[in-house]
Formats: C-alpha cells, sequence, structure tokens
C-alpha cells in the first residue's frame, strides 16, 4: 500500500511542478535553517574539547550579594579566595578547577598587533579538562605557587607568534611586556567554550588581582567535578549548604545568592533566571515559541497548496468514494503523500545543510568552531520533519474527507 501511496505522491508531484517547486523549496529552506541553527546549539551545549565531562561537571560562575535594607546589590563571578577557602574544602566534588574568564592582552610580532586572551588557572584545570598537549606538559602546584612566569599556548598562538618553529617549548613569548617561558602546547579551543578557552593559560598567582583578597566577589569561576554522574545532585545540595553558612562580612549586604549549576543552567541563569528558576525551561519555551512561529509560514504556504492539489484531485476522490474508499482510507493516503513530500524536502534540507556547514567550517569565521550533522542533529531535524508534515497535512486531509460525493462528482 505504502508503494502505491508513494507512486501516487511522484505522480502528483510531477503534475504541477510550479507548485511542487514551491513546496519542497519552502519546506528544504525551513528545515536547512533549523538543522544548522541546530548544529550551532550542540556544539554550544553539548561535551566538547577539552570539557568532555559535562555530564559530571557543576559550575559556579555567579553570586549575587544584596542589602535590602540599603537597596545595594552585587552581581560578577567569584573571587579565588572564596573558590579556594571554602569550594574547594567540599566533600561530594573529586576535584575543583579555578579558572579566570580570559582577557586580552597586546603583543606585536613583525610590526604587527596581535592580541592575546589569557586565562588564569590553578593546576588543577589541567586535571578537570582533557586537554590535548601537541607538545611539552602543564605548569606544576610548585610552579603555581612559586609565581613562576611559565605558560600553556594554543596551537594558534604557537603559529601566529612563532611561525613554524618545530617545537618551541622552553622558548619564550612576551606580551604586555611581560616574557613567559613556554611549558606546553594544545590544540586550541574555539572561543564559544567560554569556560575553557584562551590563546595563553597562566598560573593564577601571576593574576593582578591578589588572591589573599578575602572579598566574595572576583574574576574566577570554579567547575566541580563529581566521581560520577549521579553525585552531581549531592554535590549541588552541598553547595547550597555552603551559601547558607556562608558568612556576610559587609555591612552593605545581608544575603548571599550563587548555585552550582550544569553547564547551559550555568548561563540560562545569569541571563534569563534567577536564584528559584535556572531559567533553562523558559530558554526551551521561547525556543520553541520560535521555531513555531518560523514553522509556521511554511506550513500555512504547504497547507494552501495542498488544498489547491485536493480541489484539483475532487473528481479523482469522488471516483474512488463512489467506488468504496472510506474518508478514513482517503484521509491517510493524502498525510502520507504529504509526509513523503515533506520527506523529500528534509532530505534536500540535509544535503543544503551539508554544503553549508562544509562552507561554513572553511571560512574561518569563528576560529576552530566546526559544526556537523552528528546523529542528535539528524534526529531533531527528522522529528521536526514529522511535525512539519502532520501540521501541513492534517488539516487538507480532513478537508478532503469532508467532500461530498455528489458534489465532487458534478465537477467530474
Amino acid at each position: 500500500m505504502l508503494r502505491n501511496y508513494f507512486k501516487i505522491a511522484i505522480a502528483v508531484l510531477k503534475r504541477r511542478k510550479f507548485f511542487t517547486f514551491i513546496s519542497l523549496f519552502g519546506i528544504s529552506f525551513s528545515l536547512t535553517i533549523i538543522m544548522v541553527l541546530t548544529a550551532f546549539s550542540d556544539h554550544l551545549v553539548d561535551s566538547a574539547y577539552p570539557d568532555a565531562h559535562r555530564n559530571r561537571n557543576l559550575y559556579v560562575s555567579m553570586m549575587r550579594l544584596t542589602g535590602e535594607k540599603h537597596g545595594f546589590s552585587k552581581n560578577g563571578p567569584l573571587s579565588y579566595y572564596f573558590l579556594d577557602h571554602y569550594v574547594k574544602k567540599m566533600k561530594t566534588p573529586e576535584r575543583v578547577a579555578i579558572s579566570s574568564f580570559h582577557k586580552p592582552s597586546n603583543t606585536y610580532i613583525n610590526n604587527k598587533k596581535l592580541v592575546i586572551d589569557q586565562k588564569f588557572t590553578d593546576d588543577v584545570f589541567w586535571e578537570v579538562l582533557d586537554f590535548e598537549f601537541l607538545e611539552g606538559k602543564p605548569y606544576t602546584l610548585r610552579q603555581v605557587n612559586n609565581a613562576e612566569k611559565v605558560a600553556v599556548i594554543s596551537e594558534n598562538t604557537r603559529e601566529k607568534y612563532f611561525g613554524d618553529l618545530p617545537s618551541v617549548t622552553g622558548r619564550y613569548i612576551e606580551t604586555d611586556n611581560v616574557r613567559y617561558r613556554v611549558t606546553g602546547v594544545v590544540k586550541s579551543v574555539p572561543i564559544t567554550q567560554f569556560s575553557t578557552y584562551g590563546d595563553m593559560y597562566l598560573p593564577h598567582t601571576l593574576a593582578k588581582r591578589d588572591p589573599r583578597n578575602k572579598e566574595l566577589n572576583g574574576e574566577y569561576f570554579g567547575i566541580l567535578q563529581a566521581r560520577d554522574a549521579s553525585s552531581k545532585s549531592a554535590m549541588a545540595a552541598e553547595y547550597d549548604e555552603l551559601i547558607s553558612r556562608l558568612p556576610v562580612d559587609t555591612p552593605h549586604y545581608d544575603k548571599i545568592s550563587s548555585r552550582a549549576d550544569p553547564y547551559l543552567a550555568s548561563f540560562t541563569r545569569t541571563f534569563i533566571g534567577n536564584q528559584e528558576n535556572s531559567g533553562v525551561n523558559t530558554l526551551l519555551l521561547y525556543t520553541g515559541l520560535v521555531l513555531v512561529f518560523f514553522l509556521l509560514l511554511p506550513t500555512l504556504n504547504l497547507v494552501n497548496i495542498n488544498i489547491s492539489r485536493i480541489m484539483e484531485r475532487s473528481s479523482e476522490i469522488a471516483v474512488r468514494k463512489a467506488f468504496g474508499a472510506s474518508s478514513g482510507t482517503l484521509a491517510v493516503q493524502f498525510i502520507v503523500e504529504n509526509l513523503i513530500l515533506t520527506a523529500i524536502g528534509g532530505l534536500i534540507g540535509i544535503a543544503l545543510s551539508m554544503i553549508i556547514l562544509a562552507v561554513w567550517n572553511n571560512s574561518g569565521v569563528l576560529e576552530d568552531v566546526y559544526l556537523y550533522l552528528n546523529v542528535k542533529v539528524l534526529a531533531i531535524s527528522l522529528l521536526v520533519c514529522l511535525v512539519f508534515g502532520l501540521m501541513s497535512g492534517v488539516y487538507p486531509a480532513w478537508r478532503m474527507s469532508r467532500l461530498h460525493v455528489v458534489t465532487a462528482l458534478k465537477n467530474y
């Protein structure tokens, strides 16, 4: 039966080629946009080099101090002192890595300005994250404690600063008028991986901000790594308890708010959430509404085209009804035909998406940001394709099933 439906669908598509072109263009264009955006979202959220264990990591990036009496509030990253003095003493995390947000520094190579983004870290940073060392090794705890001017640089920084030298370990790199000895070179991290990106990684003891400063806010964030994924909830609960017991040693503020969140929630809570709401559901709701709105226009277009096709086929439908075909059978046939049309549009959309992503990956618009159509992206696209086919096919099928035999035969 499906084979017959497929043959009928192909015959119908050949009958009005302009309508077919408009339908396939709307379907494939919409799905291409959705697949490219899904691939980019997957790149942002899913575990990726070098943060390969997000399923057992929690991220602490912000702390909010509020003073209801005076109306004061202060929100920002955490201080190294807070993360080292309080968070590292928690019992449930297996390891706690501390690093700063990246900051630009300037240097000149052959009279050309080169901006190098610096990230200050502790030694555990290299244990929690799976950096691929192309040469050398990370700096040690002893080098961190001694504030040695050593650095791990990215592959891109090596190429831009040292050129074609086969090895740069042990050589010196100068930026902002400070010389650092290179201890290792790692595979570059794209700037979209905010928690791990940097052109140059330095011991936190070289940062200008005094690590002994006991303020709670600073310029660092922490990655709390559990022994396994099932321990994350216990880790989050212990962090909540830690915050509830944290003393406020300033007269301006009387309340401290901070949460240990999964990767996505650590961003959504900052921008669209609050202490009680992580903002992930709000983001999903907004994304769903945008997706529905984006699909609505091509869906309405396809519905109108489908209704026109039905009116053209009214005589055929009337004859089939006269020979005993039920309304349900005809409706199912039409929905299947529409799903076949959508599937063809989906295949074209996949081909277009692969072309666009290949162009993107070769463009270098964002360094080291490579997008792919993996199984997850294809599964989401298949689901969208199915929903799109049903949305645009159900109403015309219902209209077709309501056609009266006598009225339709008058047009035969």
